[in-house]
């Protein structure tokens, strides 16, 4: 392969027959999911009349997100994935469907928006966290970077096409058929989640002691009693929490910029990481995840400090896509990371608590960049957190040498047998999922609990091995 080639973005996973589909539908289903997102304001807006209204229901599923996203992780660990997936994924559709009903009933109702949009978010927190969990279920260990940039692009690009997809269309066909729009695009995803297979837990995961509430707390103890998965929670949290100054956009277009700027800054960050996407091929072969981390948050952060600096419009646009390339990058070694530093038996609650953070990571920095502001001015506030988060990197790489060697040439964090020991499974040695089991040399061969992965496999050179049935 070429070293151009080798920089493109890696599309291996793609030969996966269960993950394409996936990812096809993810297409199909993210430009629906933002047709909602854009027309949900607008309608709460046009019935109050108020900006606050708007605000406040951007909050009211902040909570029903959280509680949602722990409670289906610790589901994806006790029950059939693909169930959850496909539960959650329908769900997500009916209340579309409730959108479009209340839109065509002419209800006009802040009080039933603000029910339903709490419905669909604490739905949508769930099943992100449940799919995440499928994903290392569906491609081996060394493509999951890959496999994670390319859901990542995806979702970025989404998040540009569907405003101006939504922009466009709303005066023309109206908030009601956008609504059934996004009902029908989801309509992609359950078809590619009913095609999956059966995603048991290993070990007999339904019949562990213990309710989801225990379930939980097992994942939030594994995260405090090892340093690699806490420090891996610490860094995104001080990039989302010091670095994202998306909340001074307004301030800074009008007055460093002009008023009409701010869609431009916004749009630069989900440019910049769709860039990073399309040449995620150049990082995602990367071994040392732990560093691969820390250098992304400080990637980030520089970026954030440059463009605090910036006076004018063109190198503040620059600084933005660098920053953009660099969040997506750090989304992609964190993912990674959750996804094979544990055993099958623990990713879902891991990617619940994953989702926490990332959801309030940015709210925390909603709060911190407001206050600072009000008092040090829009520019050093902003230059002052990217600052802060360089520092924050910079202090992971020094301090935590277990956090540096986490990766490793085999691109699997930590040691798992001891991580096992820590946690007191002692279940999951012999129940271990195939995509989480240490290499037992060069050459050893990896089986993929998914059909169709031949060609997979013959793609990374590695032996085909006897089908089995997890027990």
């Amino acid at each position: 392969m070429t070293r151009a080639k080798r920089m493109l973005v890696d599309v291996r996973p793609l030969r996966v027959g269960e993950f394409r589909r996936l990812w096809v539908a993810g297409i199909v289903t993210g430009l629906g999911a933002q047709l909602t997102a854009i027309v949900v304001p607008l309608q709460i807006y046009e019935i109050s009349g108020s900006s606050a209204d708007v605000g406040l229901a951007g909050l009211v599923g902040l909570v029903p997100m959280a509680a949602a996203a722990l409670w289906g992780g610790a589901l994806a660990d006790l029950r059939d994935r693909r169930r959850v997936l496909l539960m959650t994924t329908i769900g997500i559709g009916g209340t579309s469907l409730l959108l479009w009903a209340q839109a065509w009933a002419d209800l006009r109702s802040v009080g039933v928006l603000f029910v339903l949009v709490a419905v669909q978010q604490a739905l949508f927190g769930a099943n992100s966290t449940v799919g995440r969990a499928v994903t290392p279920r569906l491609v081996p260990p060394e493509l999951l970077p890959a496999a994670n940039a390319l859901q990542s692009t995806v979702l970025l690009a989404a998040g540009i096409a569907g405003p101006l997809l939504a922009g466009g269309l709303m005066p023309v066909v109206g908030s009601r058929t956008l609504y059934l729009a996004d009902a029908v695009a989801v309509c992609a995803t359950v078809w590619a989640v009913w095609r999956l297979p059966a995603l048991p837990p290993y070990g007999g995961g339904e019949l562990r002691k213990g309710g989801v509430l225990r379930q939980i707390g097992d994942g939030v103890r594994l995260v405090t009693r090892r340093q690699v998965l806490l420090l891996v929670y610490v860094a995104d949290f001080a990039a989302l929490s010091l670095g994202l100054p998306t909340a001074l956009f307004p301030q800074l277009a009008a007055e460093t910029f002009r008023p009409s700027d701010i869609g431009v800054l916004y749009a630069a960050v989900s440019a910049g990481g769709v860039l990073a996407g399309l040449f995620s091929g150049a990082f995602t072969r990367v071994g040392r995840h732990g560093v691969a981390v820390a250098v992304s948050v400080g990637v980030w952060g520089a970026a954030v400090a440059g463009f605090g600096l910036s006076g004018t419009l063109v190198p503040a646009v620059a600084w933005l896509v660098l920053a953009g390339g660099a969040l997506l990058a750090l989304g992609v070694f964190r993912k990674t990371v959750l996804q094979t530093a544990v055993p099958d038996g623990m990713r879902g609650r891991l990617q619940g608590i994953d989702t926490v953070v990332a959801v309030g990571g940015p709210r925390v920095g909603t709060l911190l960049h407001g206050t600072v502001c009000a008092a040090l001015g829009v520019t050093w506030t902003v230059t002052a957190g990217g600052v802060l988060t360089v520092a924050a990197a910079l202090l992971l790489l020094v301090l935590f040498p277990r956090f540096r060697r986490a990766g490793g040439r085999g691109g699997a964090p930590g040691a798992l047998a001891d991580l096992l020991a820590e946690v007191g499974e002692e279940v999951h040695t012999v129940t271990m999922s195939p995509t989480t089991a240490a290499p037992r040399g060069p050459g050893a061969a990896r089986s993929l609990p998914v059909r169709r992965a031949g060609a997979l496999r013959r793609s990374a050179g590695t032996a085909r091995p006897p089908r089995r049935t997890p027990r």
